[in-house]
């Protein structure tokens, strides 16, 4: 599928599986920091929405304003932290790597790259909108 050219109806028709859709203050900003932190693909981007891949997975970013029926927006803080709890774990990005772009990026390091019991390094980043970026890679 071409995700540059994919019609909305024909997108939406195609996803299967689960699904990975976060809302956001700002599109283009939050494009900018995943393709630049993560490396990912981005695809139509505009102020109201993005495609973006990563290691063959889709994830979409909604802006806040799109959501005008949704339930879910009553939900959505004006300001402050969104999405507490959750976290969107990158198992094919360097910790390391990514920490040092992190804060140009606009990213607030929550934990420096570290080994863990369980197998991985990782790093925890905090994007503008509250929600927490965990690359990781096996020790």
């Amino acid at each position: 599928m071409d995700y540059e050219t994919v019609e909305a109806e024909v997108f939406g028709a195609s996803l299967r599986g689960m699904g990975l859709n976060i809302l956001v203050r700002d599109v283009e900003q939050q494009v900018t920091f995943l393709t630049g932190l993560f490396g990912m693909a981005a695809h139509q981007v505009s102020k109201d929405f993005a495609i973006l891949t990563y290691a063959g997975q889709i994830m979409q970013l909604h802006a806040d304003h799109t959501y005008g029926e949704n339930p879910l927006l009553g939900l959505v803080p004006e300001a402050g932290a969104r999405g507490v709890g959750a976290e969107f774990r990158l198992y094919e990005s360097d910790p390391d790597d990514v920490a040092a772009r992190a804060e140009a990026l606009g990213g607030h390091i929550l934990q420096a790259p570290t080994n863990k019991p369980h197998g991985l390094r990782e790093v925890y980043v905090l994007c503008e909108n509250g929600y927490a970026w965990v690359a990781s890679k096996p020790l």
